[in-house]
């Protein structure tokens, strides 16, 4: 499957940075190196990682607007202690904690409980854009000077 992803470049790297960014358990991080080792440009890989990542969000954000207590228990299963994580995180930093949205465990469900707590759509996506835009630029920039 690796391969696959590899072999299919930026169009694969959308569609998996995209599911990692639901409660899909996937990561997205080791294309984005891979990629990169293959000689990408790291601008266009982290444009296109931090596109599919941002939207992936967005649609976990607007399924906790539009269905918040069905959809996480029954449809997404998300765990009370993920839920619990997240309102820890929303009680003590605010909308802030949309920054770490990118983190694995709670990041997904900290998108989910904006919609659910029906977040300014603007402020939630430029703090979600900004934490995945720098986490997938740390990655780029690590991989690329390691290159040299």
């Amino acid at each position: 499957m690796e391969n696959f992803l590899a072999d299919h470049g930026l169009p694969a790297l959308f569609l998996l940075s995209f599911l990692a960014s639901t409660v899909i358990p996937l990561g997205s991080e080791w294309l984005v190196v891979t990629l990169i080792l293959k000689s990408y440009q790291p601008e266009y890989v982290v444009a296109v990682a931090t596109a599919g990542n941002y939207l992936g969000a967005c649609t976990t954000y607007f399924v906790g607007l539009w269905g918040a207590g069905f959809l996480i228990k029954k449809v997404m299963r998300i765990d009370e202690a993920s839920l619990a994580r997240a309102q820890f995180f929303y009680r003590r930093y605010g909308s802030w904690s949309l920054l770490f949205s990118w983190l694995p465990v709670i990041g997904d469900p900290l998108c989910l409980a904006g919609g659910a707590l029906r977040i300014n759509f603007i402020l939630f996506s430029l703090l979600v854009f900004a934490g995945k835009l720098a986490r997938y630029a740390v990655i780029a920039a690590v991989t690329a000077s390691a290159m040299r």
